[in-house]
């Protein structure tokens, strides 16, 4: 049986699938969450069970809080019935939807959208978990590289992910009382299925990001989820309140 247990929204494609191998291989146990591409989330809950882990997949669309008390209830039948616990250890929010668009262009839906997959989502769906969260747990919530400098058509999608990172620094001063943890990361260009699958399928994108990034490429999905594996050890007890980026050093 895992010793902890992680829940990661988005864990069936690209980052998400990626943080929930690593953190398996580390031990932990999985529960993810998918909104339309179940497939692809019972083959990661296949691969972590056939390497001696235990997994489990949930729906969950992150965008739809009205939905959030029933997932809290399968949650917790989830962790009684796979994991024979109670609680939660970390909750890595990770679920998004890349819709971007000039400033001028940005339509009233898209910023509807993006304000309740990548603020209102993550933001309510935290409070309903807390109950379960364990004492001395973690909440990891995924920003982007894109709030410390400027990139086309990311200004409705970076302005969430900033107010996110604000609600990050506030949650590790209330929660802190509990032990609770609260960090974000931010990536910088990776090469996933993200906006169209742009920085992995477009040559002269790609090109552009690795000239900008001291280490010279892109980052692999790999990349990413290794180091939440990490950040979300014993050895990253200490760290709170905290903004940490998975750049390579890109626009340095």
């Amino acid at each position: 049986m895992s010793s902890s247990i992680a829940l990661i929204t988005g864990a069936g494609r690209g980052l998400g699938r990626s943080m929930a191998l690593h953190l398996a291989a580390a031990g932990v146990g999985v529960i993810g969450t998918y909104r339309s591409h179940r497939d692809d989330a019972l083959s990661v809950a296949r691969e972590i069970e056939a390497a001696g882990g235990t997994a489990a997949m949930l729906k969950l669309d992150i965008g739809d809080s009205t939905a959030f008390a029933e997932f809290k209830d399968n949650v917790a039948d989830t962790l009684k019935d796979t994991f024979g616990r109670t609680e939660l250890d970390a909750v890595v929010h990770n679920a998004g939807e890349g819709i971007l668009a000039p400033y001028e262009e940005t339509t009233e839906d898209d910023l509807d959208a993006l304000y309740r997959t990548h603020f209102k989502g993550p933001f309510l769906l935290s409070q309903a978990l807390l109950p379960m969260i364990a004492r001395g747990g973690r909440i990891l919530n995924v920003s982007t590289a894109a709030t410390r400098f400027v990139l086309d058509n990311h200004c409705a999608y970076s302005a969430m992910k900033s107010a996110l990172e604000v609600t990050t620094r506030y949650m590790a001063k209330e929660l802190g009382e509990r032990r609770i943890t609260v960090n974000a990361i931010a990536p910088g260009a990776v090469e996933t299925d993200f906006a169209g699958g742009a920085v992995r399928d477009d040559p002269d994108l790609n090109a552009h990001f690795r000239s900008i990034t001291p280490l010279g490429r892109t980052a692999k999905p790999d990349d990413i989820g290794a180091a939440v594996a990490s950040l979300l050890s014993s050895d990253f007890n200490w760290l709170n309140g905290e903004r940490i980026e998975l750049t390579g050093g890109q626009s340095l």
